[in-house]
């Protein structure tokens, strides 16, 4: 049987492994303890696979190309800035992601990271840890105003949760959709309106060349004194030198940050000396239900694909091919 190897977070459970299964697919599980950010790693486990229900692992061209039998790169969430793009292209290996089903979990993820940076944390719980009781208030966050980078399901999902919490909302969005803008009060704005205007700055952009380091010096110097910046989006959104320098200088009052521009983050990141920075391991988007159907949508893709299927809702690359076909032609 061909083989399906999983490096999403899974656990041991799943939709996935029933849906693969009666499809005649042997699922092959990543060791919990294999660290599947080493290339070699990766190499060793999936050089035999033809699909991949994918994590956030690196998938560059040199890995792609030890996998000569891989047909899918089935990604579970939305972004893949991790796999080498052009590589897949060039090797007739289709790249898949699960659209619209953890934008809740990412709007939640956001505000739970918002809430804490707006109330003190981390640095209120080391406080406590310390057996210091220090007490200081913090702005209100109703009636603050909040600036979205990018009105897409995401950005909407946490759109609608601003306005429940009483804050003013500004968006800026290319291509958004005014209706809702409309029904929400949701103010259009352009890029750097937006961040001078901004008690809060979330970001919700995909990753590409026009947006890697959109927040640098120069941007970060618009942002309002004391703002705060949210990341669950992309890592290399963010220049994470200037970040520091920013939170260092006490221009930003803080920031709360899932992704990162290396991960996992390493270990002598100054990210992690910092008590204004509310870090977490790039799981947003990971709540029960979500990666539930993400796990769902990532198998049924493959099997689809196996099929002679074409969803072309989760394929993100081959512009243009309509003869894909699962069995090589060499």
């Amino acid at each position: 049987m061909q083989k399906v190897v999983c490096t999403a977070l899974t656990g041991g459970t799943g939709p996935h492994y029933d849906i693969l299964a009666k499809a005649g697919f042997t699922i092959v599980d990543s060791p919990p303890e294999l660290n599947i950010y080493k290339l070699e790693n990766l190499r060793t486990l999936a050089h035999d696979c033809v699909a991949v229900v994918a994590g956030s692992e690196p998938w560059p061209e040199s890995l792609i190309a030890a996998c000569p039998g891989l047909r899918v790169l089935s990604r579970t969430g939305v972004g893949y800035d991790a796999i080498d793009v052009a590589a897949c292209d060039r090797q007739d290996v289709i790249v898949a992601t699960t659209p619209g089903v953890n934008h809740h979990a990412v709007a939640e993820h956001t505000f739970a990271m918002l809430l804490g940076i707006a109330r003190g944390f981390p640095s209120r719980d080391q406080h406590v840890r310390a057996c210091t009781w220090l007490r200081k208030s913090t702005p209100r966050v109703m009636g603050r105003t909040l600036g979205i980078v990018g009105l897409g399901r995401i950005g909407r999902a946490v759109a609608t949760r601003a306005v429940g919490l009483g804050m003013k909302v500004v968006a800026y969005e290319p291509y958004p959709q005014k209706e809702f803008c409309e029904q929400w009060g949701i103010e259009l704005a352009s890029f750097e309106s937006l961040l001078s205007a901004s008690d809060y700055v979330t970001l919700h952009l995909p990753m590409s060349r026009e947006t890697r380091h959109v927040m640098n010096d120069k941007t970060f110097a618009l942002m309002k004194p004391g703002s705060v910046l949210v990341n669950t989006a992309r890592g290399l959104l963010v220049d994470e030198k200037a970040l520091v320098r920013a939170l260092q200088s006490g221009h930003l009052r803080g920031a709360g940050l899932d992704v990162f521009e290396v991960e996992p983050l390493p270990a002598d990141s100054p990210l992690l000396k910092l008590d204004n920075v509310l870090l977490s391991g790039h799981l947003a988007g990971l709540d029960v239900e979500s990666h539930h159907d993400t796990l769902t949508m990532a198998a049924e893709t493959i099997v689809s694909l196996s099929k002679g299927g074409w969803p072309a809702e989760c394929v993100r690359n081959l512009p243009g091919v309509k003869d894909w076909k699962w069995s090589r032609s060499n």
